[in-house]
């Protein structure tokens, strides 16, 4: 596990009928106010997605149908992280200045992904080497 990445166990509700997952802004399983929501979905067989960082971006990670695996690097010289993303009641957080990829979507997969923030294109980093420069400054 690493530090700034952090799996989280969404609470579920249900009985016979189903289960239910409800998620409330500035609670214990999300920590922050969520101020957009997206979801990848059809993604083509073999796809890498991400390939990024945010510097101040916080963002919970659900994989609400399939799977996927989500590698998150500090950026370090540590050795990258696997999360394996494979039932809805399986969340991630993941803090800003974490370089972070998703991959081997299962077919059917559909990633919904809560962030803290507006879209800005000032938050992303998206080379790694300048990435490690920023962690390493």
């Amino acid at each position: 596990m690493l530090q700034n990445v952090q799996r989280v166990k969404l609470d579920q509700k249900g009985d016979e009928r189903g289960k239910l997952i409800a998620l409330e802004a500035l609670s214990e399983q999300m920590p922050f106010e969520i101020k957009r929501a997206y979801y990848i979905f059809d993604t083509t067989p073999g796809t890498v997605r991400g390939k990024h960082a945010h510097r101040i971006l916080r963002q919970m990670l659900i994989c609400v149908s399939g799977s996927c695996v989500i590698r998150c690097d500090k950026g370090d010289g540590s050795k990258p992280v696997d999360y394996l993303l494979d039932w809805p009641d399986q969340g991630l957080l993941v803090e800003g200045m974490i370089w972070h990829d998703m991959h081997h979507f299962s077919k059917g997969a559909v990633l919904l992904v809560l962030a803290s923030e507006h879209y800005d294109l000032s938050d992303y980093i998206r080379e790694y080497e300048q990435f490690v420069k920023e962690v390493n400054a």
